[in-house]
């Protein structure tokens, strides 16, 4: 259990920590590629080949996450396309209470995430988990992803936080290990982000398997 008196601020990642990874993985991996070898006149796997070798290059840089990349590299607009299957966006269980729970505590709540501001904007308003935010801070502002420990030090001097109290819950190792590097005190990780997929477990963080093992205890 966490000692919530000790924590000021709390950090969360969007895309398989607050949302299914569901949605994401279907549209990059189905959905865009689809659409990709129908404009292309490609056989599917074709075209899913091509595009999954394209994302891999790009993998971890800010390029990946920006849909304003992709659409000129693959000449689709992928804004529309988001909306063809933002009907698949969905929010973890037990989100919502925990974020109920963090505004009771009076704790600062900052969402973190690589997602392009275009795509942020479609998930946000479908799912109205902005309003339990006192900010929202998009990697694509600094120019520099989560991955990046220099994304931390440019969070640091934006939205001043202390480092031995604050906690930060993320999917991605690599984004859990530069906040380490910054020196965040509390690191924990996600074990199931996409709801469809096997649950996964590392040593180096400990990881919740849904928000309920972070919910701070009712007084």
């Amino acid at each position: 259990m966490l000692d919530w008196s000790a924590i000021e601020t709390v950090f969360l990642d969007l895309d398989g920590t607050l949302l299914d990874l569901q949605f994401d993985n279907h549209f990059w991996h189905t959905h865009v590629p689809r659409r990709f070898a129908e404009r292309f006149d490609l056989a599917p796997e074709d075209a899913k080949t091509r595009l999954l070798a394209r994302y891999k290059a790009m993998e971890g840089t800010l390029e990946w996450y920006c849909l304003d990349y992709w659409s000129r590299e693959l000449g689709l607009d992928l804004v529309e396309l988001k909306r063809e299957v933002e009907h698949l966006i969905a929010v973890h269980p037990h989100v919502v209470p925990f974020l109920r729970s963090l505004r009771t505590l009076g704790k600062r709540v900052v969402l973190t995430t690589n997602a392009h501001a275009k795509s942020l904007a479609i998930k946000l308003t479908r799912t109205g988990l902005d309003t339990y935010f006192d900010a929202v801070i998009c990697a694509h502002d600094f120019q520099t992803p989560k991955e990046d420990p220099d994304f931390w030090r440019r969070l640091d001097n934006h939205e001043p936080f202390l480092v031995e109290a604050t906690l930060l819950v993320d999917d991605n190792v690599s984004v859990l290990q530069s906040a380490r590097t910054h020196g965040i005190r509390y690191l924990y990780g996600v074990m199931q982000p996409d709801s469809g997929a096997p649950a996964r477990s590392t040593a180096e963080f400990p990881m919740i398997r849904d928000f309920r093992d972070l919910m701070p205890a009712k007084p």
